[in-house]
């Protein structure tokens, strides 16, 4: 259960952490489920059924939304922790900084916890997420021990990977709210310490930097010291980085990178035989990436430090600069600064792909010679073992093999369009990532044609999932919710 006070106060692990009743969120939950299954009765029959949010982590455009939507609200909280079996009950629209808040009260963390504050738990099973705990932990869906989910024919199931509802336990990961929404989960957390040692590791060779990558998620250590987390970055051909955190309890001083401070180019230095070291707290650690979107603020000239400087810090976050993407959507802003500037509108190229860790030097060297987009993310991940499936490939909408190492690539710019060849190097990319063996997240603009769309996310076993649990297609379809972006 979670403890009874408001707050509580503990420096270790970052400040204050929510810690509220759960007798209250029971209640609350409850009440947003009855809020929820009304919603969706008073939706009109043929009418597509959506999310009635005003956020999101998604970079595909959507079609304009003429019903109302299905009522989240009282969604969105932890119902509770349980210390004893590491376990958390959490509603479908609770973000993970409200998650990480209330099990960090306890020592333990999610096994994932995705980069950005904003994102939600339920987001992160039905589509993908990732960080620097993936090489050891595999994906968020893998620590799901339950999940109770409103379909689309509006029925309530929970499916767990060894009930009448295994199918959909199992086809739920990729689905991106086709086949239903979460409601409620039950995840597995894990025991975490206080501070974070982090080495960073420069290499002037790709492909030395891949085998050391290899090594150390296969190994979980490099030059003896022990390697709880791996993440890096690579700012070109001749210049990339190993991030390795290991978990500590030793006090003694941090640095904050919420303020001036930048977290990726304090990973910069020039010394390839000692890693520069540097220490976070847990929580700090956790959301490094989410003060600057990664790099991307400075799309906005966040990065300045003479506009950092007068810059609101509560805006020093990736859900502010979303709002400002959304803005440039709505309005085109981009495109027409470049236009008046007798410059070519741009294409957005805002991906993660995964190869396999031995192709991750190839992808990389053609990437920096055809697509004019630095710095890129590099996260390896292996499917968590042991794992609620039993299948060399478990998580048929995104099918993964058991046993292999890959590495998630990140990155997020745009360049100039091609004329005549709308996501031109957008269908680049997927051409190579599927030619390497690799994979696409669908959360952005995606370009496959549908045959070969259905081959690589699921063909008949999604079709199956599809006319058992939203016969009347009350929901989109997964490739008219990720290719045609409706």
């Amino acid at each position: 259960m979670i403890l009874s006070a408001p707050f509580i106060r503990d420096e270790r692990y970052g400040g204050y952490v929510a810690a509220i009743r759960s007798e209250y969120n029971v209640a609350a939950f409850d009440r947003g489920v009855a809020r929820l299954i009304d919603s969706y009765r008073a939706i009109p029959p043929g009418a597509t059924v959506r999310l009635a949010k005003k956020t999101s982590n998604l970079f595909r455009k959507r079609a304009a939304v003429t019903a109302p939507g299905l009522d989240v609200s009282g969604l969105d909280s932890v119902i509770s922790v349980d210390p004893a079996t590491r376990t958390a009950q959490v509603a479908g629209m609770c973000t993970y900084e409200d998650l990480v808040d209330a099990t960090l009260a306890h020592g333990l963390a999610p096994t994932v916890v995705p980069q950005l504050k904003t994102i939600t738990l339920g987001g992160a099973v039905t589509g993908m997420g990732i960080e620097s705990t993936a090489f050891r932990n595999g994906l968020p869906h893998e620590a799901v021990e339950e999940i109770e989910i409103l379909t689309g024919a509006g029925g309530l199931v929970v499916a767990r990977p060894d009930n009448e509802y295994r199918d959909l336990f199992f086809g739920f990961p990729n689905s991106y709210g086709t086949l239903g929404y979460s409601v409620r989960l039950r995840i597995r957390l894990e025991q975490v310490k206080p501070y974070v040692e982090l080495r960073h590791v420069r290499f002037t060779d790709l492909d030395e930097m891949q085998r050391t990558m290899a090594t150390i998620a296969a190994d979980h250590v490099y030059r003896g010291e022990q390697v709880d987390y791996l993440d890096g970055v690579v700012f070109s051909a001749e210049e990339s980085y190993l991030v390795l955190g290991r978990q500590t309890d030793e006090a003694g001083p941090v640095s904050d990178y919420t303020g001036m401070r930048i977290f990726y180019r304090s990973i910069q230095h020039d010394d390839v035989d000692a890693p520069k070291r540097d220490r976070l707290t847990i929580r700090d650690y956790l959301w490094r990436w989410d003060t600057d979107w990664f790099w991307c603020s400075r799309a906005f000239g966040a990065q300045n430090p003479r506009i950092r400087r007068f810059w609101p810090k509560r805006y020093l976050r990736s859900s502010f600069y979303w709002k400002l993407i959304g803005y440039d959507h709505r309005w085109n802003v981009a495109d027409r600064l470049n236009a008046r500037k007798g410059l070519p509108a741009n294409e957005r190229v805002v991906q993660d792909i995964e190869v396999p860790i031995e192709r991750t030097a190839e992808f990389m060297r053609w990437f920096l010679r055809d697509v004019p987009i630095e710095p890129v993310w590099l996260c390896p991940l292996t499917l968590a073992e042991p794992s609620p499936g039993d299948d060399t490939q478990p998580w048929p909408l995104y099918p993964l093999q058991r046993g292999r190492t890959y590495v998630n690539i990140g990155f997020w710019s745009a360049v100039p369009v091609t004329p005549g060849k709308p996501g031109h190097t957008n269908r680049l990319i997927e051409k190579k990532v599927s030619g390497l063996g690799g994979h696409k997240s669908l959360y952005s603009e995606s370009f496959y044609p549908e045959d070969e769309f259905s081959a690589l996310y699921g063909g008949e076993a999604y079709r199956l999932l599809k006319e058992r649990y939203d016969p009347d297609g009350r929901l989109l379809r997964l490739y008219e919710k990720a290719v045609k972006q409706q």
